[in-house]
């Protein structure tokens, strides 16, 4: 995994961020997600300078559009957020997400 990515992962794994359970490098059809949380049908891809290619932009866009129409949201972030700001990446994830159940 990219840096970015291994440093996301500190944060989503086990369940952490409010019991939000993501998977990592989750195959869904032809293609491999960076995370995905299935009770919430969300993904998160992080995306570095490869990404920013023409060619890589139209593959992203086609990507997402496959994943929407399986009743999937994508958020994405650059690398460079998940380094500078963690904190706002991880509160957008969390607005993403339907409330934490709370006890009775």
């Amino acid at each position: 995994m990219p840096p970015a990515e291994i440093r996301l992962w500190q944060y989503l794994q086990r369940s952490q961020l409010e019991g939000h359970k993501f998977r990592r490098q989750h195959s869904i059809g032809n293609y491999i997600v960076d995370f995905y949380c299935p009770l919430e049908k969300l993904t998160v891809e992080l995306d570095g300078g490869q990404h920013y290619t023409e060619e890589a932009e139209n593959y992203d866009e086609q990507r997402t559009t496959f994943l929407n129409k399986l009743g999937i949201r994508v958020i994405r972030f650059t690398n460079t957020m998940v380094f500078e700001n963690i904190e706002w990446v991880l509160e957008e994830i969390k607005r993403n997400c339907k409330p934490p159940l709370t006890p009775p």
